[in-house]
């Protein structure tokens, strides 16, 4: 996908190709806010892992993000058959406990954005589910205005 023909709110995000099948829509005809979600976590992960931090290393480092919150804005409708784009970047990280992930999806026909969202992350014990400091791996990866994997 080639992120200078699209709009996107960061210079280089990560990117993943979505194409909206029946399965995605409502009872309105349209994507249902589950659908959107569920691309943002795919995002997500697939960014994670691109980073190096996947399943396997969260449990080598026994520590791993969890959402604590998640906000979307719903700005258009989309339908079965568009090409969407979804974009994910870390936004912000304290280097401590938790991190901020935003996101933008973007019809590829028009270049609208349809979404825009974030993500509130904190570290926890793998083990435990507690809370705990980032490792260094963590805050080395999930460095402020990291999108794109060189």
């Amino acid at each position: 996908m080639n992120t200078i023909a699209l709009p996107w709110d960061v210079a280089r995000p990560y990117l993943l190709s979505i194409t909206v099948g029946p399965e995605h829509l409502d009872g309105f005809g349209h994507v249902n806010n589950v659908a959107y979600l569920k691309w943002l976590e795919d995002v997500a992960w697939a960014h994670s892992n691109a980073l190096g931090l996947g399943w396997e290393a969260y449990r080598a480092l026994n520590a791993g993000c969890v959402v604590r919150r998640h906000e979307l804005d719903y700005l258009a409708a989309t339908f079965a058959g568009e090409q969407l784009c979804a974009a994910t970047w870390i936004h912000e990280n304290s280097g401590r406990l938790d991190m901020w992930r935003h996101y933008q999806i973007i019809r590829v026909a028009d270049g609208k954005t349809v979404l825009r969202a974030k993500s509130h992350f904190v570290c926890v014990d793998f083990t435990s589910g507690r809370p705990k400091r980032q490792p260094p791996a963590f805050v080395a990866a999930y460095a402020p205005g990291r999108g794109a994997v060189d």
